[in-house]
């Protein structure tokens, strides 16, 4: 009995050495970065953490449609106030495919595709007084001027065309 008794032990203590590191936080589930900032005094989040795990999509995806087809725009479900909470804008700062990226941190482990990134920034954009980075401002700037010349250029070959006939 006792020669019995020292292997099934042994097989145990095997197979719990696993929970042991799951226990100590080193285990199984995504190691998921700090938030840098607080959404309001009240509140750390926008909605509490556990509400936050189990429907951010569904908010975010709200949001998009509301934004998109109805041209509302607020803060508290937003993509890139997500960002700006949770996701460093250090030049060395991970990025979405990186799986230390707030986002990364739990879609890997949930093997969850993200596809918000294609077009949104994964980092935080720094921001003028209009809200959008200097630099793409300046683009929309001049894109604005060009549309303007080539509306005016159109204008003058429609007006000088109806001269002609």
């Amino acid at each position: 009995m006792r020669k019995l008794l020292l292997p099934v032990l042994a097989i145990c203590l095997l197979a719990l050495a696993p929970l042991r590191s799951v226990l100590a936080g080193d285990g199984l589930f995504p190691d998921i970065p700090k938030a840098k900032a607080r959404f309001s005094e009240e509140q750390a989040c926008v909605e509490p953490i556990d509400d936050m795990r189990r429907n951010h999509m569904e908010y975010i995806l709200h949001q998009r449609d509301a934004t998109m087809h109805e041209g509302i725009r607020t803060k508290q479900h937003s993509l890139v106030e997500c960002i700006n909470c949770h996701v460093s804008d250090a030049p060395d700062a991970p990025r979405y495919s990186d799986e230390q990226h707030f986002c990364s941190s739990c879609h890997t482990f949930a093997a969850v595709r993200i596809d918000c990134f294609q077009c949104h920034a994964d980092r935080p954009m720094k921001t003028g007084k209009t809200g959008m980075s200097s630099d793409s401002g300046k683009q929309t700037r001049r894109q604005a001027e060009t549309d303007s010349e080539i509306i005016e250029q159109l204008q003058a070959l429609v007006s000088g065309s109806s001269d002609n006939e």
